[in-house]
């Protein structure tokens, strides 16, 4: 993994969630890639980002079918599926089934702590 700050290693590798409406990320609107600040990975596109109104940072697809890995969570009493980066591991966030009905139906739920946005350069 790439050196953190100590809020994003409280997440990435403490599975640590970040305070709703916090990250700048979750009004970003511009064009391009959020890669994955532990490792670099490539995680979603801009194409598939939605303002679900939850605080964080959420996306209906992956960048890539490959993307991240999908883990059963039981923490805090109730089970929901944890998101990671599938190169390094970190954890990202959680996906929902509750996103928009006419893409895929999911929502990943990202803490923007754990993204890094790399706008799409003009040619």
């Amino acid at each position: 993994m790439k050196d953190l700050t100590p809020e994003e290693n409280r997440i990435l590798k403490e599975k640590g969630t970040e305070a709703p409406f916090s990250s700048p990320l979750n009004a970003e609107k511009g064009k391009g890639m959020y890669t994955c600040k532990g490792c670099g990975a490539e995680l979603f596109s801009s194409e598939t980002k939605f303002d679900s109104g939850s605080g964080w940072p959420s996306f209906y697809d992956l960048a890539h079918n490959d993307s991240v890995d999908l883990l059963v969570d039981r923490s805090g009493g109730v089970e929901r599926t944890e998101v990671v980066c599938s190169k390094c591991k970190g954890h990202l966030g959680h996906v929902f089934n509750d996103g928009p009905t006419d893409k895929t139906g999911k929502r990943y739920c990202i803490n923007g702590t754990c993204l890094a946005f790399e706008p799409t350069k003009d040619k």
